[in-house]
């Protein structure tokens, strides 16, 4: 479990969940956007709850180890925030020849 600490609040969040969401507002940061996410949360008392943040070039956002061995996973949370990295960092393509017999001449 970590720790983020975020504009003066702290919330608790599983280690997938907090990495995905610095790895998204990395991204934001990088192609000068923001955009509101709402991720789980550990409460005090066990339960989940959320919390929404907005993330952008000026976030800055610290996550350490939690005191809980309740780790709190969500892999619909990750999977959007890394939907976010996506989106703001495609993948290159590369431009192959059309046909495989060009492959030797354009490798």
């Amino acid at each position: 479990m970590k720790r983020v600490t975020y504009a003066g609040s702290e919330f608790v969040t599983g280690n997938d969940i907090a990495a995905a969401l610095l790895g998204c507002g990395q991204a934001l940061a990088e192609a000068g956007e923001a955009e509101a996410v709402t991720v789980p949360t550990r409460e005090p008392d066990g339960s989940v709850g959320e919390v929404t943040v907005l993330i952008g070039p000026a976030s800055q956002m610290v996550a350490h180890d939690a005191d809980s061995d309740d780790e709190l996973v969500d892999e619909a949370a990750v999977a959007r925030l890394k939907s976010i990295q996506r989106r703001l960092r495609p993948v290159a393509v590369i431009d192959l020849p059309a046909s495989h017999d060009d492959w030797d001449d354009e490798i």
